[in-house]
């Protein structure tokens, strides 16, 4: 599983990061960090256009989103 830590950063890095991430994953997991729901929302967005699935789980205050 490839893993991307994007917590603290502002929209777009977070969904710039992980449209790399999954590019280049040759269709393994990519596991992003975030820290808010908006960069959480866009990274979601990422999957739904590599049409893959997203998976979310709370954190703390963090998000961890997993595409699939």
């Amino acid at each position: 599983m490839i893993e991307v830590d994007a917590r603290g950063l502002s929209c777009p890095e977070p969904m710039l990061m992980a449209t790399e991430a999954v590019k280049g994953s040759a269709g393994e997991a990519v596991r992003v960090l975030v820290s808010s729901a908006t960069a959480r929302d866009n990274v979601k967005g990422v999957a739904k256009k590599a049409k893959r699935q997203a998976r979310v789980e709370e954190s703390g205050a963090d998000f961890i989103v997993t595409i699939e």
